[in-house]
């Protein structure tokens, strides 16, 4: 790294993805992901610590959910999600990318999800909100099989990173949906809809590829 502090305009953009919100998303956040990174720099936090950042901050979503905190939950996520980004993305900057890391990053943001999705699970199902409990399970049951059927497909030599839901469209989702009064139906719909939609994409994109 340079010795001269990292500058936001000299940081690369986002990189691209095919998800629905990929192409507003690069052109609204591009300059905050690009002062993001640089500060990430300028602090010196490495890909590992960025990593256990997010694990920590989506456990403390948890407990927050758990006690009903639903807001306060939702606002955490953002930061949660930042750190999430920001792993990769310094690993890249830095060099330091690699298998090994984004095996702990990928199996990492599995276990957020299960936090967050699973407590959540129980936080409705416990107060009787039967509907939003049921979508939310499913939508964690779609998440968790997604990347499985892209773990899948890669162990066979098919590279899978297309899909109408990613991360970053689950992530904006489920904040919406904690933050809006009476949002979180709408946005477990979206997740558990979408989701399966996604998890039909990529396992037709899979059998393809395999043939081939």
């Amino acid at each position: 790294m340079s010795e001269h502090a990292p500058r936001a305009a000299d940081m690369p953009p986002p990189r691209d993805a095919s998800g629905l919100s990929q192409g507003a998303m690069r052109v609204i956040f591009t300059g905050t992901y690009r002062w993001l990174l640089a500060s990430a720099l300028r602090l010196r936090l490495t890909p590992f610590q960025l990593t256990l950042l997010s694990l920590v901050t989506n456990i403390l979503v948890g407990v927050l959910l758990a006690r009903g905190a639903f807001l306060a939950a939702g606002l955490l996520l953002i930061p949660a999600g930042v750190f999430d980004v920001l792993d990769g993305a310094v690993a890249r900057h830095l060099g330091r990318a690699s298998r090994a890391g984004a095996f702990l990053d990928s199996f990492l943001d599995r276990i957020s999800d299960l936090i967050v999705f699973g407590t959540l699970t129980l936080v409705l199902a416990g107060e009787g909100r039967s509907l939003e409990a049921s979508l939310a399970l499913v939508a964690l049951v779609v998440s968790l099989s997604v990347s499985h059927v892209r773990a899948e497909a890669e162990a066979a030599g098919v590279p899978l990173t297309a899909g109408l839901m990613q991360r970053m469209e689950r992530a904006i989702a489920i904040v919406l949906g904690l933050l809006i009064p009476g949002g979180l139906v709408v946005a477990l719909a979206v997740l558990a809809g979408l989701g399966a939609v996604t998890l039909v994409q990529r396992a037709w994109m899979a059998v393809a590829g395999a043939g081939k």
